[in-house]
């Protein structure tokens, strides 16, 4: 063959658009839903300085946004935690990481379908900008919350932001759905039939089993939430009566709905809203398992005790959503059952937990950014789930339940734990998506800012949601004994002014490192998982056609006789 027509056959290269943007790669991808959570975290986190401040000066003039009312603080709190929730917490430990990370880690070349991975991130990428489009449509974002409990979120009369807000929210999270089942799909099929010649399922990584478990939870949740919100969105709009019952008044006029339940919708909303919960931690859970193992230099303690309650998590967050319904009017029976499978599942958690202290028990620490994330996500799952038996009580829970107390549980045990996951995943697989490194000491500072900021503004929520501060008001002047709480709210409003302004530092040496910072070698942390085979970036072909042959577990170090204290996956058998 001559070298002109050598030339002629090879594939030419991609374009900008092919390459950047709709692209199949696994790795682009999950880099695209990073910088999408990115954005949202940032939208979202301005929205919680808001609510904050007006909380404590509700007279306050803020610049670009003037005096908030408290209409407008309701939908700061709903896009705030609709945010946090699906486009941050559900999003990039699993689709971020998961996307680029799968593959590498099982020793495939792509993702199963790989124009899927593609189609899902632009399906959740125009949900996110239709969910921020709510803000500037008449009447403004939805005011009904997160949770969207009808008859609010189903009548349109019944306040600003319940017009084309709703219909904006609920059309934003039905998209959202669709592409995280895709996903999910994509995911179960890759780990099932896309693993190399000897990654059997007991020598795949933790954070491939999480990500595996996560995706049949949201295969599962994500399918009940989109028809839900379909329901809803027929209620609103085509006269049918799923939620909404008969004889309701809305500014004085009978509404033309009848035989609905708003029940139901909360049935549906938290069948899918506690496996959410483990949607969002579990994977954080894989990684947390994953790097104490690294930096301390030990094989996992208990790898398969590990993996059976990653499964039992998953199981058993299918069976509990009722503990989130005990004010409902439930049955007492109904609310003892809930109650008992809700205290069950603290058996597989405890399980991790323990497990994760006896990794690093007599480990070699290496105390490295990424381990100090790693263990202020063990302290922070410890903390808040303390809270968790006292909340699976109903007579605890009738009195707690619209509190305070239960905002410092689910952000402790959900969206700080989670956080902390995924700072801890940033640093430490930052060298393998751009070939360099972070920054130790500005990493080193903004966790103990960011670990001390955590506990000073959620711990004193605990002592709010005991006194009977409830959530969800706006201003604190209009009930008394609410009133003398202010300074306690003053300190949680001060505390997370201080704690947002340290993620700055997480920002600049986030995009500072892209650029200026140093070189990574092709394992800088030692690992023995197969991604750090690769050359540090990953090149855009992966494992091309060479797939490693696996033939050591994913946690083999301090191996005795080996040459170094670590064995990676593909290296020779030893005799």
């Amino acid at each position: 063959m001559s070298a002109s027509t050598s030339i002629a056959t090879l594939p030419s290269p991609p374009s900008f658009l092919r390459r950047y943007l709709f692209t199949t790669d696994h790795k682009t991808v999950g880099k695209q839903y990073f910088f999408l959570s990115l954005a949202a975290v940032l939208v979202g986190t301005v929205l919680s300085l808001l609510m904050r401040i007006h909380i404590v000066w509700p007279k306050a003039a803020i610049p670009f946004f003037g005096q908030i009312k408290p209409e407008n603080y309701l939908a700061l709190l709903t896009m705030h935690g609709t945010l946090m929730v699906f486009f941050v917490l559900s999003t990039v430990p699993q689709n971020g990481f998961g996307s680029y990370f799968l593959p590498l880690q099982l020793g495939a070349k792509e993702m199963a379908f790989p124009w899927v991975s593609m189609a899902g991130f632009w399906i959740t990428m125009l949900s996110f900008l239709i969910l921020i489009a709510a803000f500037f449509v008449p009447g403004g974002a939805s005011l009904a919350g997160w949770t969207q409990y009808p008859p609010l979120s189903a009548i349109a009369a019944s306040g600003p932001g319940q017009g084309r807000g709703t219909d904006l929210w609920l059309l934003s999270i039905g998209l959202f759905c669709l592409a995280s089942v895709f996903s999910a799909t994509n995911f179960i099929v890759t780990t099932l039939k896309h693993r190399t010649r000897g990654m059997k399922l007991m020598r795949m990584p933790l954070t491939c089993w999480t990500w595996f478990v996560a995706a049949i939870l949201i295969l599962l949740a994500f399918s009940v939430l989109l028809v839900a919100t379909i329901m809803l969105l027929l209620d609103r709009n085509a006269g049918t009566s799923f939620f909404v019952p008969s004889g309701l008044l809305v500014g004085g006029a009978a509404v033309d709905h009848q035989g609905g339940s708003p029940l139901l919708w909360q049935h549906l909303f938290w069948f899918f809203g506690h496996p959410e919960v483990y949607i969002a931690i579990l994977p954080g859970m894989g990684i947390t398992s994953h790097l104490l193992s690294v930096f301390s230099r030990k094989p996992v303690f208990g790898y398969k005790a590990m993996v059976g309650a990653t499964i039992a998590i998953g199981f058993l967050g299918f069976l509990v959503w009722g503990h989130h319904m005990f004010v409902s009017g439930m049955n007492p029976y109904a609310g003892f059952a809930f109650s008992t499978l809700t205290t069950a599942i603290a058996v597989p958690s405890a399980v991790k937990t323990f497990n994760w202290l006896g990794t690093i028990w007599h480990g070699r620490i290496r105390f490295t950014v990424p381990l100090l994330f790693s263990v202020g996500f063990v302290s922070l799952f410890i903390t808040g789930g303390l809270t968790g038996p006292i909340l699976a009580q109903p007579a605890l829970d009738i009195y707690l339940h619209d509190t305070y107390f239960v905002v410092a549980h689910f952000h402790l045990i959900m969206a700080m734990a989670g956080l902390f996951a995924i700072f801890a995943a940033t640093y430490f697989w930052f060298p393998k998506m751009f070939g360099r490194m972070m920054n130790q000491r500005l990493g080193v500072l903004h966790f103990w800012i960011s670990f001390l900021g955590a506990y000073a503004i959620f711990m004193p929520m605990h002592l709010l949601g005991i006194a009977g501060h409830p959530r969800r008001y706006s201003e604190l002047t209009g009930v008394q004994y609410v009133a003398v709480l202010a300074p306690l709210q003053t300190f949680v409003t001060v505390a997370a002014i201080i704690t947002i302004a340290s993620q700055f530092l997480f920002l600049a040496n986030f995009f500072w490192s892209m650029f200026k910072g140093a070189p990574a070698g092709e394992n800088p942390w030692q690992c023995t998982t197969l991604e750090w085979r690769l050359p540090s970036p990953t090149p855009r072909r992966g494992f091309g056609d060479e797939a490693p042959v696996v033939s050591h577990g994913p946690y083999e170090y301090s191996v005795p006789g080996a040459e170094s204290d670590f064995l990676m996956q593909d290296a020779a058998p030893t005799p």
